[in-house]
Order: C-alpha cells, then sequence, then structure tokens
C-alpha cells in the first residue's frame, strides 16, 4: 500500500498517521497490533542512520515487517517507509527490498542542488511505484539518532514549497515549523501553525510533521485540525524507544541484536510498553483510531 493511498483521508477527516520508527526489529510487530486492534492507519519506518545505528539492513527489516504483516492478518491500511536517507544507494536497497515510499533528506544542500537530488529520487521511484517524501527547511534535533542535523532551524518558505513540489513532483514534504528531532529537554516545540495553513493551501502534497515525540498533544491537533488541511503524517521515534527501555527496565539503549538476544518473556514486556504507547498515540495524539476507511 502507497504512502499516499494511507494518507489520503487524513485532510477531509481532520487526523494524521503515526510514522512509528520501532528502531529494532522485534518492535515492529506491537505497532501492527495497535494499529489492528484501534483501527488505524499507521506507518512503520525507519531512517538510514537508524539502520547503521542499529545494526539493520533494508532487507532485513522489509523481511519482518511483511512476515508480521502477514501473520497478524493486518486488514487495516499500513505501510513500510524509509525515514531520513541522503544516500541514493541506500534509497535503491530499500526500494528493492520492498519499501513502499522513501524519503531524500536534501534539506542542508542549496535549494537548486536539493531539487535535483530529490527530482532524480522521484524519477527512479514513481518508475516502480513507490512514493517520496522530500524534506524542504531545516528541522533541528535535540538527539541525533534519525538524522544528521544539528539543533540549528530553518523555517520552511511558503514560495519555496511551492516551487520545489512543482519542480520534484514529491508525494510529501516535510516540512520544517518548530518541531525538533528527539526528546524536548531545555528548548520547547512551539508550531507555527500560521506555516503550515500558509504553505499546505498552495500545494498538493502531503505535509509531514518530524519530531513529533514529547510535542503536546494539543499542537499536534491543532496541526492537523487547521481548516482546508494541515498535517497528514506525523513522525515518532524517540517516545517509542523510550517505552520500550522503560518496559524492560533498561538503562540504555542497545543494538538490534542485543534485542533479538533478549528473553521472550523480557520482550513480551517491551512490546506491551510499545503497544500502549502506540495505542495512546493513535488515540489521544492523532486522532486516527477509527479511521481505517
Amino acid at each position: 500500500m502507497k504512502l499516499t493511498e494511507v494518507l489520503r483521508h487524513t485532510i477531509s477527516e481532520r487526523y494524521a498517521v503515526g510514522s512509528f520508527s520501532p528502531r529494532y526489529q522485534k518492535m515492529i510487530r506491537p505497532i501492527l497490533e495497535a494499529a489492528q486492534e484501534n483501527r488505524s492507519p499507521a506507518i512503520v519506518q525507519i531512517s538510514s542512520k537508524e539502520l547503521t545505528r542499529y545494526g539493520i539492513v533494508p532487507k532485513e527489516f522489509a523481511r519482518e515487517y511483511f512476515m508480521q504483516k502477514e501473520a497478524l492478518g493486518i486488514t487495516v491500511p499500513v505501510t513500510l517507509h524509509l525515514d531520513h536517507t541522503y544516500d541514493f544507494q541506500v534509497i535503491r536497497q530499500a526500494v528493492e527490498a520492498g519499501f513502499e515510499s522513501v524519503m531524500i533528506d536534501a534539506s542542508a544542500k542549496p535549494f537548486e542542488e536539493n531539487v535535483a537530488i530529490t527530482r532524480r529520487v522521484v524519477e527512479y521511484a514513481h518508475e516502480r511505484g513507490v512514493n517520496v517524501e522530500a524534506e524542504l527547511g531545516k528541522i533541528g534535533a535535540n538527539d541525533q539518532i534519525e538524522t544528521d542535523v544539528d539543533d540549528q532551524e530553518l523555517y520552511t518558505v511558503p514560495e519555496e514549497a511551492v516551487e520545489f513540489v512543482e519542480r520534484t513532483g514529491v508525494d510529501a514534504l516535510a516540512v520544517s515549523v518548530g518541531t525538533a528531532h528527539g526528546v524536548y529537554t531545555v528548548r520547547q516545540p512551539c508550531v507555527q501553525y500560521a506555516l503550515i495553513r500558509e504553505i499546505k493551501k498552495q500545494i498538493p502534497a502531503y505535509l509531514v510533521l518530524h519530531g513529533g515525540s514529547g510535542v503536546p498533544a494539543e499542537m499536534v491537533i491543532r496541526s492537523y485540525e487547521i481548516e482546508g488541511g494541515g498535517i497528514s503524517k506525523v513522525n515518532i521515534a524517540t517516545d517509542l524507544e523510550l517505552a520500550f527501555l522503560e518496559a524492560i527496565g533498561a538503562a540504555q539503549r542497545g543494538t538490534d541484536a542485543w534485542c533479538s538476544g533478549l528473553e521472550e518473556a523480557v520482550l513480551e514486556k517491551g512490546r506491551k510498553g510499545v503497544r500502549d504507547m502506540v495505542t495512546d498515540k493513535m488515540i489521544h495524539y492523532l486522532h486516527s483510531n477509527q479511521k481505517a476507511f
């Protein structure tokens, strides 16, 4: 199922779809379980930096996703997405492995270079039936597990967004509107709703809010309830890993191999922690429960 199909009702029904990063392959299952139990569309994703950090290759991640999807008999709209990626070869590997959408992040490049890089990925992916997300502006980071950027940010300019989408043909656009990757400590999110409204009313691409972990629910809800359309996809990664680690009593994150080596009883505690977190996000944060059209 394509990303655009999973997001297609978000604007008319005023909700957002969670794009959840399990980080550990054993945590893919509880995300899918929560989606099915809550009749919610959902996206399972992993970034290229997370693949490296946790010791996973795209083919393995895709195999686990599709195996769990079939084993659980998932009937709600779900899709497999490659998050922040900078290398065309990683995108190629993901597409060949079965990822149904990919994100090319050339936002650190000058505008023209971002356009050229993104257009190349769009041409490659669309030929293979794969959707593409890109980024314009600069989304800050409190934690660099997901992305290479630092804590600086540069808001997305609406006029540039219009030109960017027209010239690249991207299906979704990650916009910088006041959030940051990772959890919030000293710095706090400040979502720019007027900016979201201005961008969305001018472009057909779905808007994506990165850095969803730790953003107050009321901020996220306002971002997708904007009259005329707002955010459709919200990325959530750090919150899931923290829920998993807390559930199993682990003091720090490990690798995918470490997670796979845990005893089944411990894994089940972790899965419950992730499942409960995803359910809470779907019901109280995204309003995507019972939206599996």
